[in-house]
């Protein structure tokens, strides 16, 4: 007998999204992207979700093993912790108002004006951006610490100058680090304005300085918020910068650091729960500037983009040399630090004459930490190329409320930084059953996780911009959609896919804040050393190991560049 009710036969709504969710878990009718998203879903669970988890509980018990709210109290009620955060606060949000200052003015130069050496003025802009910044740190110090060259030249000329170390100077070397970041944002909303909007503005009588305040900003507010959220999150992650020029001003990830590492018996529950509110503070950022952006509708048609505007000699010449004088200031670290691992030293102290003794200590002392740079960076590379591809493809062609989530798992790294994944890690896999501290393993699980959602964001970004019907076409053909994936959709992606893996690829041969905290001493890499090299004042070799990491990034830089084929625009 037929059941009278039409939804019997069909199922009713929460019927259907119950066999909805149990066919995607039939295991017989999955096929080879319903396994990618299972595996792509235990990675994220195991080394992302499960640390955090274990992170989180830590904090929750004192000392002495008891569970007790005891360590967040501590965080509020006694100075030592709570002014740690306001001092990360604070080095941050003044980092990201100069790094707008300083960002957009360069921006709007280079866009909209004929200057002169634009390649030269992006390609220094760009280095400065992908060095780490804790090499700039150690290049100030080089230059304004207590005996520096220019600290020493100040003085014989008259003008008082302490040193670069403290608070001002961790916000000036941040600034000239990550103002970069507002640079490329911001140029390339300028880029695509509709400047129908601007010549109406102007209609109304509007002056130039009028239209860019009530038009122009506001329109890329969206872009330009973006670009200080990442000024603002990097800084306030920023481990080496603060440690190298602190000098007992404390931030939160130093604090965290000393906690659950110190030669005087760390507080493993005490950085968890320092760690946690690094989290916490980055998460409301991140939300803070979404819902800013969410508040108002920015939309324009894109039909008029902006045209460069010719100008006469000397105005040329004079907004010329301005955004010269910016990029050459930002490159000062990576020109000190070259010339100096030439010139002879003897520990701290530098000596008249050029000398390769620096270079030769380095391979006699060292070699194994720049053999472990760039195999352990090697590695991780090829895990997060496929990966990429891979989860790049369920993101987009495979949409569903599983992939959606995945999309949503994925943004986590983006608000952690490196030495809360560090710390996160170690109290995950730091007994059994799965012991992997002290190993090189995990030092490569920290750089995937860290990295990998950049090596995403390029895949899905090439990605959308392929027309489906090649893929449909080939399985037409009788092409099986796997190796339709393999055979003809990656190798379309390549190029694009590489060119953002190696980006990925200069920054982890850059990274400090997660591998200070869980390599070795046989697991060192050049960031470590440099960091060690510089704290125990062996400014020469430390200048050597850090030119290597800076030829090393102009060098992929320029191959990333290569393969791009679309000039240097990140």
């Amino acid at each position: 007998m037929q059941p009278s009710n039409a939804s019997a036969v069909s199922g009713g709504p929460a019927v259907r999204g119950k066999a909805g969710w149990m066919s995607a878990l039939n295991v017989k009718r999955w096929d080879f992207w319903a396994w990618v998203t299972f595996a792509v879903y235990l990675f994220l669970l195991a080394f992302i979700v499960y640390p955090l988890f274990s992170l989180l509980w830590s904090s929750f018990f004192n000392d002495k093993g008891d569970f007790s709210m005891e360590n967040y109290a501590n965080f509020l009620k006694l100075k030592y912790y709570y002014s740690a955060l306001w001092n990360s606060f604070k080095v941050s949000a003044l980092t990201t108002v100069f790094s707008i200052l300083v960002g957009v003015p360069l921006a709007y130069v280079m866009t909209r004006y004929n200057i002169r050496c634009k390649a030269l003025i992006q390609i220094m802009v760009i280095m400065s951006l992908l060095s780490p910044p804790f090499i700039g740190a150690y290049s100030w110090i080089l230059m304004l610490g207590n005996n520096g060259f220019l600290t020493r030249f100040l003085h014989e000329i008259g003008i008082p100058f302490s040193s670069v170390y403290g608070w001002k100077g961790i916000v000036f070397v941040f600034t000239l680090q990550f103002y970069p970041h507002i640079f490329l944002y911001v140029s390339g909303a300028l880029r695509t304005i509709d400047t129908s909007l601007e010549e109406a503005a102007e209609s109304l009588g509007r002056n130039a300085f009028q239209r860019l305040m009530t038009v122009t900003l506001p329109l890329i507010f969206p872009t330009l918020s973006a670009g200080a959220l990442m000024v603002f999150m990097a800084s306030f992650a920023d481990f080496g910068t603060p440690m190298l020029l602190g000098q007992g001003f404390k931030v939160l990830p130093i604090l965290a650091y000393e906690q659950f590492i110190s030669e005087m018996g760390g507080n493993p529950a005490m950085a968890s729960t320092l760690s946690v509110v690094l989290i916490l503070c980055s998460t409301s950022i991140l939300f803070i500037q979404r819902y800013f952006v969410s508040r108002k509708n920015y939309t324009m048609t894109g039909m008029r983009t902006p045209k460069v505007e010719s100008l006469r000699p000397l105005p040329k010449t004079l907004l010329t040399a301005g955004a010269l004088l910016v990029a050459c200031i930002s490159m000062i670290p990576q020109a000190t630090v070259i010339v100096t691992s030439f010139i002879k030293t003897k520990g701290p102290v530098f000596h008249p004459g050029f000398s390769l003794n620096s270079y030769k200590e380095i391979l006699f002392r060292v070699p194994k930490a720049i053999a472990n740079t760039y195999s352990f960076s090697a590695v991780s590379i090829v895990i997060m190329v496929v990966m990429g591809m891979l989860v790049a493809y369920v993101l987009v062609r495979r949409k569903s409320k599983l992939t959606a989530a995945l999309d949503s798992l994925l943004m986590v790294p983006y608000v952690m930084p490196g030495t809360v994944l560090g710390i996160s890690l170690i109290i995950a896999f730091n007994k059994p059953p799965v012991v992997l501290t002290g190993t090189w393993i995990i030092l490569i699980i920290a750089y995937v996780v860290r990295k990998l959602p950049y090596t995403i964001r390029s895949s899905t970004a090439i990605l959308h911009q392929l027309d489906r019907s090649v893929e449909e076409a080939s399985i037409s053909l009788g092409v099986p959609p796997m190796k339709t994936f393999f055979k003809t959709t990656g190798r379309l992606m390549a190029p694009g896919v590489l060119s953002g893996a190696i980006l990925s690829w200069i920054t982890t041969i850059n990274e400090l804040s997660s591998t200070i905290v869980l390599y070795y001493g046989a697991t060192a890499t050049i960031s470590v050393t440099i960091y060690s090299e510089v704290f125990t004042s062996n400014y020469g070799t430390g200048a050597a190991l850090a030119s290597i990491l800076s030829i090393s990034t102009l060098v992929s830089l320029l191959i990333a560049n290569k393969l791009s084929k679309k000039g240097l625009q990140l």
